[in-house]
């Protein structure tokens, strides 16, 4: 991204921000509450665009409680994921890694996720990262 690790970091961390471009092509997202420290956390409630998809929580809406596990600016965030959901193939805790590396023409942001639920796939969660990536990047250069 053509965007400096410091000004990204912040986008990461804004409550704002996170709900104009976190939600993935197809969704929109809220926020139900959200702290942006250490061992806080928020919770999200994402909708499909789609009221025939069906989410993985209730309806067509996905709903996440996640934790800052590790907040480490200008390069790392940690978040651990719950999905709340009765299917079981939605439980567990998910890893996912934010990592904000300078590069000539801006910062390499690199997102891993471990522990992915089983009712994810990998080409689903993939698709995803990419529409969330892109959006930042665009919510970045409107806000110049």
């Amino acid at each position: 991204m053509g965007a400096s690790p410091e000004r990204i970091f912040a986008a990461l961390l804004d409550e704002e921000a996170r709900t104009t471009w976190l939600p993935p092509d197809g969704m929109s997202g809220r926020f139900e509450r959200f702290d942006a420290r250490p061992g806080g956390g928020y919770r999200m409630v994402l909708t499909y665009d789609d009221p025939t998809v069906s989410g993985k929580s209730d309806g067509n809406k996905d709903v996440v409680e996640v934790r800052f596990a590790s907040v480490e600016p200008p390069h790392r965030l940690v978040e651990e994921v719950d999905f709340d959901s009765d299917d079981p193939a939605f439980a567990g805790t998910m890893t996912m890694t934010w990592s904000l590396d300078a590069a000539t023409s801006g910062t390499v942001v690199t997102i891993t996720a471990t522990d992915v639920p089983d009712g994810i796939s990998s080409s689903d969660h993939v698709a995803a990262f990419e529409s969330t990536l892109r959006n930042l990047s665009e919510f970045l250069d409107r806000s110049g």
